[in-house]
């Protein structure tokens, strides 16, 4: 027996997000690397030649690099620029059982703060970074790495990378700020995305490390804005991750 249209819970449409400046980027040049335009081994015209292409600032563009290193498709060589990578293995979908929904809900809601406040913290960490601190970060990201084939351990450099760079900052309202969420820091200690796929798993976290890396390397640099934007850019990826997998499920994403 159909269900009477009048007792149907209708769902609203959501419109499709507006992509950001730097995701425009970011698609236009995998664009062009997915047609042969850019092929592995060419490099990428400078920042200033981008910034006159797209008509967008240096922080978009630095934005964009980032999303385009740690999705594996860009190297960048000190002192000579960025090259184009062979496309990398795309990890497996994110799968999100039903019991999961609120709890995915409630950690994008996190997320969207943890975005605005981490991506701060991280553009006054390069800016007022001192040796002892930075020596510290670049401990914590190489503990990371050499962790990643043990996902509890490398949880604990995860949480240790963050706090430090909010320690970093020089302002103590946000390491306490930071402090106090730290048990709900990390996504992936409240919700698997994996299961039992440990090979996903593994290049989920290896691609974490890309992402830490990014987020160091330009506060080894004092370079506030590419802190900025690497972080904003480690986070929202994250958001995303989870965002489509509880898409997928059919939850509705805040």
């Amino acid at each position: 027996m159909l269900p009477d249209p009048a007792e149907l819970t209708l769902r609203p449409l959501r419109a499709p997000r507006r992509l950001t400046l730097a995701e425009q980027v970011t698609r236009d040049l995998t664009a062009r690397m997915e047609g042969g335009e850019l092929r592995p081994g060419d490099q990428l015209p400078t920042e200033r030649e981008l910034m006159a292409r797209y008509g967008v600032s240096r922080t978009v563009i630095r934005e964009a690099m980032s999303s385009l290193r740690a999705a594996g498709r860009l190297a960048t060589q000190q002192g000579r620029g960025a090259f184009v990578l062979e496309p990398a293995p795309q990890l497996s979908a994110y799968r999100l059982d039903p019991s999961e929904a609120g709890a995915a809900a409630d950690v994008l809601k996190l997320m969207e703060i943890r975005i605005a406040l981490e991506s701060e913290a991280a553009s006054l960490a390069a800016q007022r970074r001192d040796e002892a601190g930075l020596a510290e970060l670049t401990r914590i990201v190489s503990e990371f790495e050499a962790s990643i084939e043990d996902p509890e351990q490398s949880a604990v450099h995860d949480q240790a990378f963050h706090l430090c760079v909010a320690r970093l900052s020089g302002n103590a309202y946000f390491g306490s700020l930071l402090g106090g969420l730290s048990s709900r820091l990390l996504p992936r200690a409240r919700i698997d995305l994996f299961k039992e796929d440990a090979a996903a798993k593994l290049a989920y976290l290896r691609l974490l490390q890309v992402e830490h890396a990014n987020i160091l390397d330009a506060i080894r640099r004092a370079d506030a804005e590419g802190a900025r934007a690497a972080m904003r850019l480690h986070l929202t990826n994250s958001r995303e991750r989870l965002r489509a997998a509880l898409d997928r499920l059919g939850g509705a994403a805040p």
